[in-house]
């Protein structure tokens, strides 16, 4: 019998890496892999480079582009190639054309942004989910089932509208076994570590210049290290950080998991890494409310999250 083909649809370097360790746990299909597209109008400006600061185009697609090609992994561009069996996603923001009516999986990439005014206009006036960013993230139900970090996110999500029998609670790849990122060879020790996120390329409000002096008052002399979000206008974050914390190092690349590892205090502002801080037990400061986001917090089951997936995935071939 030919093989079950499944198409996954990847996006970040995060969402990508996760797709990856899922398809390894189901050798008996033809895995593909596309990075993330988008039909009708926005096609037309990820075509002319005006989403760049998407995983539709830019930096981000092309670490995707670059981790599918140096991973030997086969791509099959917008799923155009073959008639696919079962398709896995990491976003909803946008349901293709081509897998409307294709059994569908979605995985839940990390924190989601915030209910902010733009999240409860698009509610209210049902604009595209992609005007609200990833704080609409599931609310498309257009897939069968939903895999989720955590119990914690299970209820975060039923809460937003999500149907609970869509839900399945497997942990997430990246975020379920932060203790494997102790072992490093990052070279600094005993630092605050500072993760930024890209708010201003994704159009939201950020005082940078407030954030770089709190996390100067939190670090009391102690060495600083600023992580930049890949989507970041490095430039002009740089700039920033120098003309106020000008013997901090900027790092630009690197594994951000290890960083957060080696460090004593982790100061993020909508960074899911802080998922990591909170589960190695570091000193984390956040946009979110520590409370809430120690509530929703991935399960740690030592990496078996993509095995999970994968056998939820088994089920619907099946």
């Amino acid at each position: 019998m030919a093989k079950k083909k499944i198409l996954f649809i990847c996006g970040s370097l995060n969402q990508t890496t996760m797709m990856h360790q899922i398809s390894l746990h189901l050798p008996d299909c033809d895995c593909f892999f596309t990075p993330f597209y988008a039909n009708g109008w926005v096609d037309y400006l990820a075509k002319r480079g005006l989403v760049n600061f998407t995983v539709l185009g830019g930096p981000m697609r092309r670490q995707t582009e670059d981790y599918l090609k140096g991973h030997h992994l086969p791509i099959d561009e917008r799923g155009a190639t073959n008639r696919y069996d079962l398709v896995v996603t990491c976003s909803d923001l946008i349901i293709q054309n081509n897998i409307r009516e294709k059994r569908c999986i979605l995985i839940q990439e990390g924190m989601t942004d915030p209910e902010n005014l733009l999240y409860h206009l698009v509610r209210w006036l049902k604009l595209p989910r992609y005007l609200a960013s990833t704080s609409t993230h599931g609310l498309s139900h257009g897939y069968d089932k939903f895999c989720v970090a955590s119990e914690g996110y299970r209820d975060f999500f039923i809460r937003k509208g999500v149907h609970p029998q869509k839900i399945e609670v497997t942990g997430i790849p990246n975020f379920d076994n932060a203790s494997q990122y102790l072992i490093n060879d990052f070279p600094h020790r005993h630092y605050v570590l500072v993760a930024t996120s890209d708010a201003r390329e994704t159009f939201k409000l950020d005082n940078r210049k407030e954030f770089i002096r709190k996390a100067l008052e939190i670090a009391e002399g102690r060495e600083l290290i600023f992580k930049l979000h890949p989507n970041e206008n490095h430039p002009r974050a740089i700039r920033e950080i120098k003309a106020l914390a000008p013997h901090a190092l900027v790092l630009t690349e690197g594994n951000t998991n290890h960083m957060v590892a080696n460090c004593d205090v982790l100061i993020t502002q909508y960074s899911s890494v802080v998922y990591i801080g909170l589960a190695l037990g570091k000193e984390v400061y956040s946009y979110f409310d520590l409370n809430i986001l120690k509530a929703l917090l991935p399960i740690q089951n030592g990496g078996t999250s993509a095995r999970n997936i994968a056998e939820v995935c088994k089920n619907f071939l099946n």
